[in-house]
């Protein structure tokens, strides 16, 4: 793996892990609290569990299997769902009418990974 794998791997793992534990760690309730987390409410607790284990487990799975050298073809699959999950994302705000940029930028992250 190339240096520039692991920086933009890191970035991007690094990216997901926060929001993925964000997600986990908090109530559904707390993230409503907060102004730019609303389209919380178009989401049941256990479905945005899902989506921040998600986003967990994808981080790992951009870092874990080449770090080990276990089967490295998992990080290029972990790539491609993490893409697909903030592609929707994105699709998802932009019906809500809500900036897209972040999740645009982790979905790029994602799929430049899986080129590199």
């Amino acid at each position: 793996m190339s240096t520039t794998y692991w920086i933009v791997a890191g970035i991007a793992a690094f990216a997901f892990f926060g929001s993925g534990m964000m997600k986990l760690a908090s109530s559904r309730e707390k993230l409503l609290a907060n102004k730019n987390m609303g389209w919380a409410a178009e989401f049941t607790a256990p479905q945005i569990k899902l989506i921040g284990l998600a986003e967990v487990l994808g981080a790992a799975g951009l870092i874990l299997p080449n770090a080990l050298d276990i089967a490295p073809n998992l990080s290029k699959a972990a790539a491609v769902c993490l893409f697909l999950l903030m592609a929707g994302a994105a699709n998802f705000h932009r019906q809500r009418k809500e900036p897209i940029v972040p999740p645009l930028v982790l979905a790029i992250l994602a799929l430049v990974t899986l080129f590199l």
